[in-house]
């Protein structure tokens, strides 16, 4: 039992750390600002909406957390999960109740809602396809449809000293001989 315990600790701590670094690029994972650990506690399934609500998370982490802080470290944490437990599974033993507290936020992590996925639809495809663009769009890419970037939108003036109108036999050179 006590090796169960154990293991589940360290999937509840790995938990831990995931739902810390969440949306938060400073984070290092050691401490959990109260969003994110609403949000564990919201995706574990630890608010239920009858037992345990949100205003309860925020109550337990304002009481768990030191006076000036904004985050909890794993032992408040532990410590928060503590006071839910009794709440969440009424009828239970305090052990009994945070092992089953445990068992929810195990190998969790944070859900991606409202994410916002690439559309694929097949007009989408096709507006967005260049092999299949014409006039003058098709000069701003090149045969594998990767676009050519500035080349492609403005007309470079060519400084080579070639001159494409010239109709004449030969270079300028020739002709300055011949005269």
């Amino acid at each position: 039992m006590a090796d169960s315990s154990a293991a589940s600790l360290a999937e509840v701590e790995t938990a831990f750390q995931k739902f810390a670094v969440h949306g938060d690029t400073k984070a290092t994972g050691k401490e959990i600002n109260n969003k994110n650990f609403a949000k564990l506690c919201k995706d574990c399934r630890i608010i239920d909406g009858k037992n345990v609500t949100t205003t309860d998370v925020d109550i337990v982490f304002s009481k768990v957390k030191a006076k000036a802080a904004r985050v909890i470290t794993f032992e408040q944490f532990k410590q928060a999960l503590a006071e839910l437990a009794p709440k969440r599974f009424k009828g239970k033993s305090q052990e009994e109740a945070v092992e089953q507290m445990y068992g929810l936020i195990a190998g969790k992590e944070p859900a991606k809602v409202g994410v916002t996925k690439a559309a694929k639809a097949g007009a989408v495809d096709r507006l967005t396809d260049p092999s299949k663009y014409t006039g003058a769009h098709k000069e701003r890419f090149d045969e594998s449809g990767k676009g050519k970037g500035k080349a492609g939108r403005e007309d470079i003036a060519d400084t080579s000293g070639y001159v494409g109108a010239y109709k004449g036999s030969g270079t300028y050179d020739d002709k300055v001989k011949e005269a």
